[in-house]
């Protein structure tokens, strides 16, 4: 079965249901939590599945936020307590990414102390950006778990999240503790190949636990204790189900080398020695052993000593802060002398820095640590070696690619929503509109955690002679948590203007509706009971509100932003500025659906007329408006495939714009001739061996780079090859860069590490050139959907994007 993380994800709470039922149990499933990345689509997908999962009995309900999700699942677990209970148990579905794992902290640990339903159980899926990729930090959830006692499960892949999750919930019925999941960026977003078998795992109870489900009443210190039973069942658990295990152990006698891993880095270890030509032959040669951790805390001790007895060296390859280092040198420690290994991870032998805890680490990050334990002597393994440092080497000498930044959409409300009238600043928070930070002639400086929104200006205009300043939030953020900062904003009797940009989506995970009923007037009402000095409202259509408003609230459009901003600054107090604008790419959905009208009136330059001054893109800050040239010099035009036709660019002084009313745009008429591809070779198709064919799109979002990939999956998945992919979309949304890793192999187990490495790529958006010469038509006679993957391969070529200049950088179109 081809499948993405998110879609085992969906699919487990059925596969726990169905299995539950097996075993003479009638119990239902409950799933809250809230959106982000790597979880930004979990919601969508589990919305558009709700069908299967009502007919399994499982309730789906985002959250109002991750501290209130956390809460409703840890009710689940006390369905036992109270009378009316209609099923045996609930086993609950947390999910959020790590600053909710922050947030939430203090419910996880009283829930986690308390306990949960001998037949429910709850799961924590926990979603972790290694690398930033989407999120403000790094982060690592590992130690905030620990910290509450929470054992985690890291699954390394795909094909191990059904299995997992199933053992997660086990557990949990089993030790009374609530079981995080870790959901890594490079394994959540990835799409392979696997084998789905609800029969597995064959789950093993073991006898003897004691009273650990919820319990109450149930003092403190009768928890602190139980939780320290919850260890010790919890560690019975692992073993007697092997969640950690040696994978090539078979050497017999001590070994010279054991290698530990987990997770997203179990798969960067095994690309490190497919490239370093080791497999589990070769490793018995060298005297290597592996050992594979499914549970990062707490590891179990027996399993692991027994193991690490065996080898004369330890290295542990692990991400970011050491976490599975420091548990084993603390289980070593007390081992006779003679049987205890050297343990290196993060640093080597020398002392030196062997596998950086900054950012995230990979194949080749991997296979250097080996060789720099095991190396020395093996002429073969330095020979691959020194391979690798040719090659990063020479990929440091080419010219390095162009960074794409995100930035706002066409017509996108926060291109005028978070200007500033000249002297003042902003501050902001989480939201598309953070993309102004940095932007010279928006002033906007700091941003604050989600809900934060101006509570660093509580403390610092205690101290300073600036009087006022400008706070921007969104209308997730607001709904979120951001009203209770306006609150401690309006009980500081601080000066400062709260503009809460109102676009009626989630707009930066994806168009997500909110999770309740979110109103420009409810917003208003609840700003004026709250106590703010004046409220505000600026509209694209204030037409909509006028008299529709509590009395004293003023409603202006858009163009008479900078007055208004001007007046409000002046008022002593906390105000309140609502910029009512629907998100642009939400527009455009909405349209695409039939659910929002198009508009029917478009702009268009005359670049006759038109000077080339730039005047158009300084009012608008559209990205449609592009650079023309002509035999007259550079001029300027409209793109109106990507126009969203917010029309904001007509305000310009400028003679040269023409509006069309009624009209609507011409497809142009081909250029070209009809092809003849008779001439052409056939192109040279490599065959697919259990050597994996890695390719490599790249581009833009809104590009296809991603239906390419699909494509290309499903056509190998069709002719039986095992696929992978892993698509790197961040602020896609914002015509941010996405790549797409595509590897193809016989079998699953060929198919190492996600990501493609330095020189791996054997097919990519680099080789455009080589590639047309090797294109093929495709196959008339089978439909799309069921062409075979190497006539779909040999035709489909990578979308281009120009990159013209204008006076305000390089931009695309």
């Amino acid at each position: 079965m081809l499948v993405s993380g998110t879609q085992a994800l969906v699919r487990l709470p059925m596969i726990q249901r169905q299995r539950d039922l097996a075993r003479g149990l009638n119990t239902a499933g409950y799933v809250s939590g809230y959106r982000g990345s790597p979880l930004a689509g979990f919601d969508r997908e589990m919305a558009r599945a709700k069908k299967y999962l009502d007919g399994h009995h499982i309730r789906f309900q985002p959250g109002l936020n991750e501290d209130i999700a956390a809460t409703a699942v840890w009710g689940t677990q006390q369905t036992a307590m109270f009378p009316g209970t209609r099923y045996d148990g609930v086993f609950a579905m947390w999910y959020g990414k790590g600053p909710g794992v922050d947030r939430s902290m203090d419910v996880i640990r009283h829930a986690n102390a308390v306990g949960t339903n001998p037949n429910g159980g709850v799961l924590m899926l926990v979603g972790d950006d290694h690398g930033a990729v989407s999120s403000t930090l790094p982060h690592q959830s590992e130690h905030n778990l620990i910290s509450a006692m929470v054992p985690l499960l890291s699954p390394a892949g795909v094909g191990e999240y059904i299995e997992y999750g199933l053992l997660g919930w086990a557990l949990s019925r089993y030790s009374g503790a609530w079981v995080g999941f870790k959901c890594q960026t490079e394994i959540v977003e990835c799409t392979a190949t696997v084998e789905l078998d609800p029969d597995r795992p064959a789950i093993v109870y073991p006898e003897g636990n004691g009273d650990l489900s919820l319990r109450w009443p149930d003092g403190p210190h009768a928890m602190e204790r139980r939780l320290e039973n919850k260890m010790a069942a919890i560690h019975t658990f692992a073993r007697h189900n092997s969640i950690d295990r040696a994978i090539w152990g078979s050497t017999a006698g001590t070994a010279r080398l054991g290698i530990v891993s987990t997770g997203k880095s179990w798969l960067d270890l095994m690309g490190a020695l497919a490239s370093l030509g080791i497999d589990e032959r070769r490793a018995g040669e060298l005297g290597l052993k592996l050992y594979k951790i499914g549970m990062v805390w707490p590891i179990e001790p027996q399993g692991l000593q027994r193991f690490a007895s065996s080898v004369e060296t330890l290295l542990v390859v692990e991400e970011k802060r050491a976490v599975i280092e420091d548990q084993i040198k603390a289980q070593l420690f007390n081992m006779a002398s003679d049987r205890r290994p050297r343990v290196y991870g993060k640093f080597g032998a020398d002392g030196k820095p062997l596998l950086s805890a900054a950012g995230e680490i990979n194949a080749v990050a991997v296979a250097r640590a080996i060789v720099s334990v095991i190396g020395e002597h093996h002429t073969d393994l330095l020979a691959r070696s020194h391979d690798i440092e040719a090659l990063l080497a020479a990929s440091a000498t080419e010219t390095p690619a162009l960074k794409r930044d995100p930035y706002f959409c066409s017509g996108c409300p926060h291109s005028i929503s978070t200007r500033l009238p000249e002297g003042s600043r902003a501050s902001t928070g989480i939201g598309c509109h953070m993309m102004v930070i940095g932007l010279e002639e928006r002033n906007t400086s700091t941003f604050t955690q989600m809900g934060g929104e101006g509570g660093s200006w509580i403390g610092l205009s205690q101290f300073t002679d600036e009087k006022h300043i400008f706070v921007n939030m969104g209308d997730g953020t607001y709904f979120h948590s951001g009203l209770l900062a306006i609150r401690a904003a309006i009980a500081a009797k601080v000066n400062a203007t709260y503009k809460i940009l109102y676009n009626d989506a989630v707009a930066m995970t994806g168009g997500q509706k909110h999770d309740g009923e979110v109103s420009v007037p409810g917003i208003v009402g609840q700003m004026l009971a709250e106590g703010a000095a004046r409220v505000a409202v600026v509209a694209e259509r204030p037409e909509v509100w006028q008299g529709n408003l509590p009395g004293g609230v003023t409603v202006n459009h858009r163009d008479e932003l900078d007055a208004l901003q001007r007046e409000l600054r002046e008022v002593p107090g906390v105000t309140v500025l609502v910029y009512d604008q629907v998100c642009a790419a939400e527009k455009r959905r909405r349209r695409k659906r039939g659910a929002l009208a198009v508009s029917d009136k478009r702009a268009f330059i005359n670049e006759l007329v038109c000077e080339g001054c730039g005047d158009c893109s300084a009012v608008s800050n559209c990205i449609s408006i592009e650079p023309q040239e002509t035999e007259f010099g550079r001029k300027r035009r409209i793109n109106q495939s990507s126009c969203n036709t917010d029309l904001s660019c007509i305000k310009g002084f400028c003679p040269s714009f023409v509006t069309v009313e009624g009209g609507t745009i011409r497809k142009p008429d081909a250029k070209a001739g009809k092809a003849s591809f008779d001439d052409l070779p056939l192109p040279a198709i490599r065959p697919i061996t259990d050597r994996p064919y890695n390719m490599l799109l790249a581009g833009i979002g809104g590009t296809g780079v991603i239906t390419v990939s699909a494509i290309l999956s499903m056509a190998a998945h069709i002719d039986g090859l095992a696929v992978q992919t892993l698509d790197q979309t961040g602020l896609a949304q914002k015509n941010g860069a996405v790549i797409s890793h595509l590897r193809v192999a016989k079998a699953r187990e060929n198919i190492t590490s996600v990501r493609i490495g330095p020189g791996k790529a054997i097919w990519s958006s680099a080789s455009i050139s080589s590639y047309r010469r090797l294109r093929t038509p495709y196959p008339h006679s089978l439909p799309a959907a069921r062409r075979p993957f190497s006539t779909i391969i040999s035709r489909r070529r990578p979308l281009l994007c120009r990159t013209p200049q204008s006076t305000f950088g390089r931009k695309r179109r």
